[in-house]
């Protein structure tokens, strides 16, 4: 994939890893389109890499169907294209049986689903039409199993990987690529709140190159770190007894 002159779609990019890869990217020569609900984050991004390639920034609440139709509709006015669409807007909420709220599921699954299937259906006609394109997703290596607390967090990016994987088999006679990134812990705003020592933990910096190299190299799954990656395939073939009896336990609490 190359991302020189590129137009790039890019949902969440007001923190995390979003944040660093609209930086990335900049660098690459790419021209960006910036999507999030914080647009004084998003107005400081911005200028911050002007000086390196062709940026705008929308306020857009993805959860709102609306909302993502009229601003899709403004960046292929202002660009003229899109070329990627990076869809990693993200949320996660860690809640035990005893405050178990669908309000939470309800934020969890439009933010992690409905809103990046709200993205796609504004894009996929012309890519398939002109055959061209990439969706690229961000999903998580917490999508294969059901971790205590983690409940509407893991089901919404399985979610979102079964999704994925569907239409990159439905794309590729359309010429389209579809990439799934499935990271692990990467230190942001939102692992910082987890109350457990996170394994393998990972600077923004250095998911995003892990992304970015991948992506050049035509990956479709881009899963990382490498050791999280193995833990979570032999939890998915582990005999439901042991992982229930591992995973019943108490996490190691984080170090202050």
């Amino acid at each position: 994939m190359n991302f020189k002159n590129s137009v790039i779609l890019l949902t969440g990019a007001s923190s995390g890893i979003g944040y660093q890869l609209a930086k990335d990217f900049a660098k690459e020569g790419a021209q960006l389109a910036l999507i999030s609900r914080r647009a004084d984050l998003l107005e400081s991004l911005a200028g911050e890499i002007n000086q390196n390639t062709s940026v705008k920034f929308y306020k857009c609440d993805i959860t709102i169907k609306e909302e993502v139709q009229k601003t899709i509709s403004q960046i292929k006015n202002d660009f003229g294209k899109i070329d990627i669409a990076f869809l990693n807007s993200g949320v996660a909420y860690r809640s035990s049986v005893l405050d178990y709220t669908s309000k939470d599921a309800e934020t969890t699954f439009n933010t992690n689903v409905l809103g990046a299937v709200y993205c796609i259906e504004q894009i996929l006609p012309e890519f398939i039409s002109e055959k061209r394109g990439s969706i690229v997703g961000v999903s998580s290596l917490g999508d294969g199993k059901g971790f205590p607390k983690s409940g509407f967090y893991s089901a919404s990016k399985a979610a979102f990987t079964i999704l994925l994987e569907s239409l990159r088999i439905e794309l590729k006679k359309y010429n389209v690529k579809v990439v799934t990134v499935k990271p692990g812990f990467v230190k942001t705003a939102m692992t910082d709140k987890n109350e457990f020592e996170m394994p393998f933990l990972m600077s923004v910096e250095k998911a995003s190159k892990i992304i970015i190299d991948g992506l050049k190299k035509d990956k479709r799954i881009i899963e990382f770190p490498f050791g999280t990656t193995v833990g979570v395939k032999i939890l998915r073939i582990m005999p439901t007894k042991w992982f229930e009896y591992l995973t019943s336990k108490d996490p190691k609490p984080k170090k202050q």
